[in-house]
């Protein structure tokens, strides 16, 4: 079984911050703040035992992967 991926990322048409599967279109939850919506997906990977990809918002390594991290969940 492949292990699901969440990613973060800043959404450029309102700075909102938006948690998405990986492989999909759809937007989960949006968030105000980056904080917020790490928190948010952290528990939801942890739940999964998923990893999760939070994306960087400035700079020229804008929209790369800045952190990754395999949330273990319970068992």
């Amino acid at each position: 079984m492949a292990t699901k991926v969440y990613h973060v990322s800043k959404r450029a048409a309102d700075n909102k911050w938006q948690v998405f599967i990986q492989g999909s279109d759809k937007v989960i939850k949006l968030f105000n703040t980056k904080v917020e919506a790490e928190e948010y997906c952290e528990q939801m990977a942890k739940n999964q035992k998923a990893t999760l990809l939070v994306h960087k918002s400035k700079g020229a390594s804008k929209g790369k992967a800045s952190s990754a991290k395999v949330v273990k969940g319970k068992k």
